[in-house]
């Protein structure tokens, strides 16, 4: 058994992500082309066409339909909980949104959907039969989670105290700005940065989702055949190498490749 395929639930830290997509068949036909996803709709008409992406049999994402017809095709992370309510507090309380109070998903667990001080989008999961992803870090399944933030001073606070994340900040180089990394028990589990003042202004703070790839290069230039779009070509950075891009129904999604420590 490899400890990859070892997922534990782990509260505050990312458990699930899924797509909200404009094109649900056209999305779940991409990504099943690009990383060997099996996706199929689930049988049970109150899954509303609801699919769980599978790689072999490990759940590793969701794809579904938007429920705003005027929101953009996005990724979400989720957040690993046992208590969507208390969270559901803590958000109010520390500047933050609720935009979906929590609610029960079928028999499967609870959810929540958030906005941080900075308008970016999060969730919660609470388990009841379904903890998240079976697999992370392995080519096709969640690598990890970039907070893009416009006026990341006011979110840091708030990440803080309604996940008790701690941080970690480096320097990116030159002109580049600062990298925070989240910890949580001393693990980094997601990253943060401000928004690239080259960005468009009506592009707004989000979490951004990447996948684990063997050979990002090779990934990449796939992922461009299929019909997406290059955002930023691959290039290293100390961990490894990465690169980002859009996929054919407009979400953003990136490729990264942890060097072997």
């Amino acid at each position: 058994m490899h400890m990859a395929d070892a997922k534990t639930f782990v509260v505050n830290a990312p458990a699930w992500i899924d797509l909200s997509s404009k094109d649900p068949a056209g999305s779940r036909d991409y990504y099943s082309k690009l990383f060997g996803w099996k996706a199929e709709p689930e049988k049970d008409p109150k899954a509303g066409g609801y699919a769980i992406a599978r790689l072999g049999d490990k759940d590793v994402a969701g794809i579904g339909g938007t429920q705003d017809p005027n929101a953009p095709s996005a990724w979400m992370v989720y957040i690993g909980t046992r208590d969507a309510n208390a969270v559901a507090k803590k958000v109010e309380a520390e500047g933050g949104k609720v935009v979906a109070p929590p609610f029960d998903v079928m028999d499967v667990g609870r959810m929540a959907v958030f906005q941080d001080p900075t308008g970016a989008f999060i969730s919660v999961w609470q388990p009841t039969t379904m903890n998240g992803f079976d697999v992370q870090g392995k080519q096709g399944s969640y690598a990890w989670a970039e907070l893009n933030s416009r006026g990341f001073e006011k979110a840091k606070p708030f990440y803080a105290k309604v996940f008790g994340w701690g941080q970690k900040v480096s320097p990116m180089g030159e002109g580049q700005g600062d990298y925070t990394e989240f910890k949580l028990d001393d693990q980094s589990i997601a990253g943060a940065m401000e928004m690239n003042p080259m960005v468009p202004k009506e592009v707004p703070s989000y979490w951004m989702v990447y996948f684990g790839a063997e050979d990002v290069d090779k990934l990449h230039k796939k992922a461009v055949d299929l019909g997406a779009k290059e955002m930023l070509p691959p290039q290293d950075f100390p961990g490894g190498r990465f690169s980002i891009l859009s996929d054919p129904q407009g979400a953003a999604f990136g490729l990264l490749s942890m060097r072997q420590s």
